[in-house]
């Protein structure tokens, strides 16, 4: 095994405390007391340092009984110690195959990510990847330093690929790159000047004919004459993806551009971003709601690996293909396996398990509630338990407010009384506010349903809360509060269960996890929720039934058909020969597809 996998040491920077500890693991490593320097800590660090080439090696361990000790044993010290004697479980060690060594295209520094192989843009088409989380931040961490190669280096190292002419054209040509950031809250805070409205950054930086066209089709108009500081998180998005659309540029990259917009919204940005799409330009964009992914995208990249530890990009394949490979975990053309189980979305998943009973009836009255210049009417309603109504529409129409009306957050207007029920509810914004730990925010607000094996088999495992349980809960990611509110939100005892938009922060992997945890949770406790939710995969999965907010009339104008392998819900390219048939049919869901398809 030693010869075809190579060993890689990561050491968690946020969790790396050797003042706080005693160095178990450099006491403990068989290397360092054979007398090599495997792990490093002197008495200034502020990470321990392990050497990946001494980890693993081959050593000279003496025999301990009285006939051995005129002789040592030559053993293999493929100990993986230090993980396990790490207090603050700071330390991964796993092994990869030693061809993957050869393709490491970025490393932020010594232990730390690393990433294998490049996405390869293609001009005149759009590329998506990013499909599972694998993204690092940059952590200063101590080990010999390098110095970065030169553009020839880097050239001659991707000589026979797509890749090669990419970088010859930056070098050449000089091409200029445009980037919508991924986290667009953070954009008021980057602008600099006395110029911060709306009109002004928009007109600005046009060099493109498209200024008219941008604005309608994202919606901007009304948002002109607001500063930026005044935006909110889908509006910021918007105007994030409106001022890259307006500039001429040669690469356009997006990083995760549908966040905190509407299932139209992200339709209609995919839209502009495809309008870019020209015989020399290229377009990277980087997506974890599949439907937009592939509504969007000519060809897809998938991104595999372990968050924080590594990632590797494949190939590119058509988009069909691409995504069924990162659902079904395995990649035929290199015979492996990144996941130990496919991920479908078959209709009847769970359903002919557990059956609704209607003797639990429950029912909502006719309700109003008025908001400032708001006005949210609701009809009469019912629903029984094992059920999950997700609610759909466009952003301020009211989802939220219907949410807050049941849960008894707001009363309706006038006389109008919601039945009492209990009621536990994932809010849509989530704010760290708790001074401690998540097993201690556990322990005080679920601490009976987490101690429960039925709930951490069903529940917590499959959210893959064990890396992060540990940490501070002011220091996650939006990713890992995300994952803690839904475990907060399912673990309180409750009749209805609201869940506001729980795919928020979620790469594609986590999305769908997510959502068969929830539908698992719902089924086996015989209850009943109502889920907001704009990933339109994500609610086609999870729905029994859907309450369909309208505000100002809108069409998407999209048909779907559904793929034969993993049955997800696919966009039809727009105007696409299979798009103007279900058109012409009236047909906008179609339910089956060939394989040809």
């Amino acid at each position: 095994m030693s010869d075809k996998l190579t060993r890689i040491a990561i050491v968690n920077s946020d969790k790396c405390k050797p003042k706080k500890c005693r160095q178990e693991c450099k006491k403990a490593c068989p290397v360092v007391r054979s007398g090599k320097l495997c792990i490093e800590v002197a008495p200034d660090s502020k990470l321990a340092f392990i050497s990946e080439s001494l980890c693993g090696t081959y050593a000279l361990k003496p025999f301990h009984s009285r006939a051995s000790m005129r002789r040592p044993m030559l053993t293999i010290i493929g100990c993986g110690i230090c993980p396990k004697k790490c207090p603050f479980s700071a330390i991964t060690i796993i092994n990869l195959p030693t061809n993957l060594e050869s393709q490491v295209t970025h490393r932020y520094s010594a232990n730390s990510f690393k990433l294998h192989r490049l996405p390869m843009p293609r001009p005149g088409n759009v590329l998506e990847y990013g499909l599972e989380d694998s993204q690092r931040q940059a952590q200063a961490q101590p080990g010999p330093p390098r110095q970065p190669p030169d553009w020839n280096d880097v050239i001659k190292y991707f000589r026979g690929s797509e890749l090669q002419n990419y970088f010859t054209k930056i070098l050449e040509d000089d091409l200029k790159a445009v980037v919508k950031p991924q986290y667009v809250d953070q954009i008021p805070k980057a602008i600099r000047g006395p110029e911060k409205s709306v009109r002004a950054l928009l007109e600005g930086r046009a060099s493109l004919d498209n200024l008219n066209e941008v604005l309608d089709v994202l919606e901007l108009r009304h948002l002109m004459d607001r500063e930026v500081n005044q935006l909110s998180g889908g509006e910021l998005q918007r105007f994030a993806i409106g001022t890259v659309c307006v500039q001429k540029a040669d690469v356009y990259m997006f990083d995760e551009p549908s966040s905190y917009l509407d299932v139209k919204q992200r339709l209609a940005a995919a839209r502009i971003i495809r309008s870019l799409s020209q015989s020399d330009n290229y377009i990277i964009v980087v997506e974890h709601d599949l439907s937009v992914l592939d509504y969007l995208s000519d060809y897809v990249c998938v991104l595999y690996g372990r968050p924080a530890i590594y990632g590797v990009v494949t190939l590119p394949h058509s988009v069909r293909e691409g995504i069924n490979i990162f659902l079904d975990g395995h990649i035929p053309t290199e015979n492996l396996r990144f996941r130990e189980e496919s991920l479908t979305f078959r209709l009847s998943e769970g359903a002919d398990d557990f059956m609704a009973d209607k003797a639990r009836a429950f029912s909502y009255p006719k309700m109003e509630k008025t908001l400032g210049g708001f006005h949210l009417s609701i009809e009469t309603g019912d629903f029984t338990d094992s059920e999950i109504i997700v609610m759909m529409g466009e952003n301020g129409t009211g989802k939220t407010t219907f949410c807050k009306l049941l849960a008894g957050a707001l009363k309706p207007d006038g006389t109008q009384k919601v039945p009492e029920m209990k009621i536990s509810m994932k809010p849509q914004t989530i704010t760290p506010k708790f001074d401690g730990t998540v097993r201690q925010l556990f322990f005080k607000k679920i601490r009976p349903a987490f101690l429960s094996p039925q709930f951490q088999t069903d529940v917590v495992k499959p959210l893959k809360l064990e890396d992060f349980i540990d940490q501070e809960v002011k220091n996650l990611s939006g990713g890992e509060l995300q994952r803690v509110a839904i475990v907060l939100a399912l673990g309180i005892p409750a009749d209805i269960y609201v869940i506001d938009e729980p795919s928020a922060y979620l790469d594609s992997e986590q999305r769908i996890i997510a959502a068969r945890v929830i539908k698992r949770f719902i089924m086996h406790a015989k209850k009943t929720a109502f889920i907001v939710e704009h990933d339109f995969i994500m609610a086609t999965y999870l729905a029994d039934r859907v309450i369909v907010f309208d505000g100002q009339p809108g069409n998407l104008d999209v048909t779907f058909r559904r793929d034969p392998t993993n049955f997800r819900p696919r966009i039809n390219k727009m105007n696409s020969q299979l798009d103007q048939e279900q058109k012409l049919n009236g047909n906008y869901f179609f339910l089956e597809e060939t394989e040809s398809s």
